[in-house]
C-alpha cells in the first residue's frame, strides 16, 4: 500500500487545483488553443486538433526527457521537502519580529471591512509572488552560478505542459524558499496590522487570481501553440507567444518575457517583448550549451559540474590591485 500510495502521490499534481497542470486546466487550454486556432488561424477543426495534438512534439526526445524529469523531481520534492522552510514558519518569525519594532501597532487596520481586507490580502500575496517570481527568474538568467541551473529548463527544444517541470531540483529549492518567504512576509504583515480578518478570496482552494491565470490557458505558455494578445494587453499581461519567445534561442530574443502572469514587471523594468506575428521560433540553447536536451545525466550533473568550474575559475582568478 505504501507503494501504491507513493506511486499516486508523483501523479497527484494532475488532480491537485493547486498545480498548473491539473487536468481541469489542461481540458480549458486544450478547448482555447482549439478555439483559437479555428477562429484566429482559420484552421479546419481536423487541422486545429492535429496541431494541438501533434505527435512530433509530445514524442520528441525533449519532450520524454520532461516526462522522465517530472518523475524523479517529484520523488526528489516528497524526501527533500520536509527539510525546507514553510510559508507558516517564516509568516510566524517575521509576525513576532514585527511587534518588536515601535512604529506601528499590532491590529492598527483590524477594523477595515472584512471583504476589503480579503480582496487587499489576496491581490497583495498574488503581485508579491508574481514579482518574486519575476526577479529570480532575471537573476538566473544574469548570474552564471544561477544560469548554469536555469539552462536545464531552456534546454527543451519542444514545449508542452510538462515543461514546467523540467528544472533542476536547486532551482526547484530556490523558486521553493521564494514562495515560502513571498507568501509568508506578506502572510505576516496583513496578519499583524488587520487580525483575524485576514483571508484569501479562493476558487476550489486556490487564490482567485491564480485560478484566472491557471483557467485562462496557463499551460498553453509551454507549448506550441502560439497564442498572441492585443500589444496594449502584451503590456500587462504575459501571452503564451510572449513565454514562447522567452524560450527563443534568436539572440534579438535574448533577456525578454521573465514574468509570469504580470508582464508590467518586464515593461517597468526594460525586458518586455511584444509577440510576432507568424514567428517561427526555435528553442533550445545554443550549439555551444548543447548536451541537455535529452540526456538524464547531463540534466542533473551538468549543472553542477559547470558551477563547480566556475567557483574554481574565480578561486584561481588573480587578485585584482
Amino acid at each position: 500500500m505504501d507503494y501504491l500510495d507513493s506511486l499516486v502521490s508523483i501523479f497527484s499534481d494532475f488532480v491537485n487545483p493547486r498545480k498548473r497542470v491539473f487536468l481541469g486546466y489542461l481540458a480549458l487550454s486544450i478547448l482555447i488553443a482549439f478555439v483559437w486556432l479555428l477562429i484566429a488561424r482559420r484552421n479546419s477543426m481536423g487541422q486545429a486538433l492535429g496541431r494541438i495534438f501533434d505527435r512530433k512534439i509530445f514524442f520528441s526526445g525533449s519532450s520524454k526527457a520532461d516526462y522522465k524529469v517530472f518523475v524523479i523531481n517529484q520523488i526528489i520534492a516528497m524526501i527533500i521537502s520536509p527539510m525546507l522552510l514553510t510559508q507558516i514558519a517564516i509568516a510566524t518569525a517575521l509576525f513576532f519580529a514585527l511587534h518588536e519594532q515601535g512604529f506601528i501597532s499590532k491590529g492598527v487596520f483590524e477594523d477595515t471591512n472584512a471583504g476589503l481586507v480579503v480582496a487587499l490580502f489576496s491581490a497583495a500575496i498574488f503581485i508579491v509572488d508574481d514579482f518574486t517570481k519575476y526577479l529570480l527568474h532575471r537573476w538566473m538568467h544574469r548570474w552564471p552560478s544561477l544560469w548554469a541551473i536555469h539552462k536545464v529548463h531552456h534546454s527543451a527544444t519542444t514545449l508542452t505542459p510538462v515543461t514546467v517541470y523540467r528544472v533542476h531540483p536547486l532551482e526547484g529549492v530556490l523558486f521553493g524558499l521564494r514562495s515560502a518567504i513571498a507568501q509568508g512576509a506578506v502572510l505576516s504583515i496583513f496578519v499583524f496590522l488587520f487580525g483575524d480578518t485576514v483571508d484569501l478570496y479562493t476558487v476550489v482552494g486556490v487564490n482567485v487570481l491564480v485560478f484566472v491565470f491557471h483557467v485562462t490557458g496557463s499551460n498553453l505558455r509551454h507549448s506550441h501553440i502560439g497564442i498572441r494578445y492585443w500589444p496594449w494587453l502584451e503590456h500587462i499581461l504575459i501571452s503564451p507567444a510572449q513565454h514562447q519567445l522567452h524560450h527563443s534561442i534568436a539572440r534579438r530574443h535574448y533577456d525578454k518575457n521573465f514574468g509570469v502572469a504580470l508582464a508590467v514587471w518586464d515593461w517597468l523594468f526594460g525586458s518586455l517583448g511584444l509577440s510576432e506575428e507568424d514567428e517561427s521560433l526555435e528553442f533550445g540553447l545554443e550549439p555551444g550549451e548543447k548536451g541537455y536536451e535529452t540526456g538524464l545525466k547531463g540534466l542533473y550533473l551538468g549543472p553542477l559540474q559547470e558551477i563547480a568550474r566556475i567557483a574554481k575559475r574565480r578561486v584561481s582568478a588573480p587578485l585584482k590591485r
